[in-house]
């Protein structure tokens, strides 16, 4: 499967109305960077990639499920939501496509044991969610919580914080988040 990895780019940046240069100067590339991509003869790294779409701001996974021409979707199956995550954390995504939306909706999975760091997250935005199985602990800057099914959470995505499942069983939560963050 080839994927033009220029034009979606150039899709972008023009829908976000950002000139060349605009984005390069976002993204601490040179102007020359942004036109060989967009024009697909310079093919980037992902480390690359990544540092233009965080110049949009873009993940990498909402990059690749664009797909600039179609429809969107309205409802979804199980099977269908997309997988962003990796194991030991699963967070599967409703829509494949979330360019140009502002909320993210995602039912995740953690194993037992499994947490997404030490090192806390911080991103721009609001978070919430509430846990359907399981032992989830949330730690928002000093404060931690150990939330049972139906216990939910909520707050500001710029203040540091972490999940980790707590106990023996697999703990899931269906979360929201905006802007989204993956």
């Amino acid at each position: 499967m080839s994927v033009d990895i220029g034009g979606r780019l150039r899709f972008i940046r023009a829908r976000q109305k950002l000139s060349q240069r605009e984005l390069a100067k976002r993204a601490g590339v040179t102007n020359s960077t942004i036109s060989l991509i967009e024009s697909n003869q310079m093919n980037p790294s992902v480390g690359a990639l990544k540092r233009i779409l965080d110049g949009i701001p873009m993940g990498l996974a909402e990059f690749f499920a664009l797909e600039p021409e179609s429809r969107r979707k309205i409802f979804y199956r199980a099977e269908e939501l997309t997988e962003v995550g990796k194991k030991p954390i699963s967070y599967r995504q409703v829509g494949d496509n979330l360019f140009g939306r502002s909320l993210q909706i995602l039912k995740e999975c953690y194993e037992p044991g499994s947490d997404t760091g030490r090192v806390h997250l911080v991103h721009d935005g609001e978070e919430g969610g509430i846990v359907i199985s399981g032992k989830l602990e949330v730690t928002v800057e000093d404060e931690r919580r150990i939330l049972n099914p139906g216990d939910a959470y909520y707050f500001e995505s710029r203040r540091p914080h972490r999940f980790r499942c707590v106990g023996g069983k697999p703990c899931e939560v269906i979360s929201a988040c905006t802007p989204p963050t993956f």
